[in-house]
């Protein structure tokens, strides 16, 4: 199959770029913010129209210097030692889920515990909300023609601008339907049929690890970091513990009762 090649800048105003990655990011937040504000009505939880708002705001800063930050000390450590100036060039690209997942948790816990709120039932309805950025910002990825897949001889493989000339798997592609579209469909059921608090969350952790690592598996390694420890990606390695602490946590929350 052809790459469409999509202009990543979908609007240009005199000097002013915006990009369809940004987009995702804006799009996230938003569907973020509905999502808690409805949640946050049905459960009868102590949160304003303001608060659900500040809440997303603190959340998303946490995602993205956590995802900056994680990408520098998991992906990239010796590149930016040699140049710290590039430490806060976001625009060329380097944020890491693994990062952003942590910066997240660390300012939403934060939040909640500021204006003395429960944990638990906001974590659910903010990631539940999860897989809709995952999806939205994989299509992202895809338009930006980065983080492609390996090398394959599938029918619908791709060539992607910077890959070489041979066809690749479009992982991010799979990556926005396992970890965006499926992941939010298994988990609004759990969120309507589950009555114990944190089985979403938890549940969230299990289900990423799971399909980041059997994901990884078509997606081409970072370039400077390559095969590590038994021939797993840097993303496996972060993501196998999630699947297992994950999982664990959820079959604790449900025996709860």
């Amino acid at each position: 199959m052809t790459y469409p090649h999509i202009d990543p800048v979908f609007l240009k105003l005199g000097p002013l770029e915006f990009r369809w990655y940004g987009l995702m990011y804006i799009c996230a937040f938003l569907a973020a913010y509905f999502i808690i504000r409805s949640g946050v009505k049905r459960k009868g939880l102590p949160l304003d129209t303001e608060g659900v708002a500040d809440l997303v705001f603190t959340v998303a800063l946490g995602i993205v210097l956590g995802g900056r930050l994680g990408y520098i000390l998991f992906y990239n450590l010796d590149y930016y030692l040699a140049h710290p100036a590039k430490l806060f060039a976001v625009w060329e690209g380097g944020m890491s889920f693994h990062g952003g997942l942590i910066g997240a948790t660390v300012a939403g816990v934060y939040f909640i515990r500021k204006h003395k709120l429960p944990f638990y039932p906001l974590a659910d309805l903010g990631f539940l909300a999860a897989p809709i950025g995952l999806g939205l910002g994989r299509i992202g990825n895809f338009i930006n023609g980065e983080l492609y897949g390996r090398v394959t001889d599938v029918p619908w493989g791709m060539v992607f601008p910077g890959g070489g000339e041979v066809p690749r798997h479009p992982s991010q592609l799979y990556e926005a339907l396992l970890e965006g579209v499926l992941m939010f469909v298994i988990l609004f059921a759990v969120s309507r049929k589950v009555r114990q608090d944190g089985v979403v969350f938890w549940g969230f952790i299990c289900l990423y690890g799971l399909f980041r690592f059997c994901l990884e598996f078509f997606r081409e390694p970072d370039a400077q970091l390559g095969f590590l420890m038994g021939g797993l990606s840097m993303g496996q390695l972060l993501s196998l513990p999630m699947f297992l602490i994950g999982g664990g946590m959820v079959i604790q929350r449900l025996r709860r009762g």
